[in-house]
């Protein structure tokens, strides 16, 4: 149970909450343009894997992670389709050919790869310029 506690603890402390308007400038500007509808609930200063960065909370569940430069890294709509404004135009157009009824909920830049998750719980992964590397059903 000390373990656990001590966990919680030290990966609360790798959050500490910010105001919108600490987010660098990217940032805010992204969260603008394609989440302009949707509340922020929380902006914290995050520094995951070794790396800072920003994570966002929308009222609607939505989790967006930004890159300490602002850029973002992770959209996670959970069940609920993202906006795919900022999404590469070779991944809607190969959900789009490959997956025509579905959404896309969740896309995640890592540091070698592309995942993207629809709403059907297919399991997309891209190379960072577009091309498919796997498209499997997620059990």
């Amino acid at each position: 149970m000390a373990v656990l506690l001590l966990g919680f603890v030290i990966s609360a402390s790798a959050q500490k909450k910010i105001e919108l308007t600490e987010l660098p400038k990217p940032a805010q500007d992204f969260l603008k343009k394609y989440f302009s509808n949707s509340a922020i609930d929380v902006v914290k200063k995050d520094a995951e894997h070794g790396e800072k960065g920003y994570e966002v909370k929308l009222k609607d569940g939505t989790e967006i992670e930004f890159w300490k430069d602002g850029s973002y890294r992770e959209v996670d709509g959970g069940k609920n389709p993202i906006p795919t404004a900022f999404i590469p135009a070779a991944v809607k157009d190969y959900v789009a050919k490959n997956h025509p009824n579905e959404k896309i909920t969740h896309i995640d830049y890592g540091h070698k790869d592309l995942d993207v998750d629809l709403t059907n719980n297919i399991d997309l992964e891209f190379t960072k310029d577009g091309k498919i590397l796997k498209d499997k059903k997620n059990k």
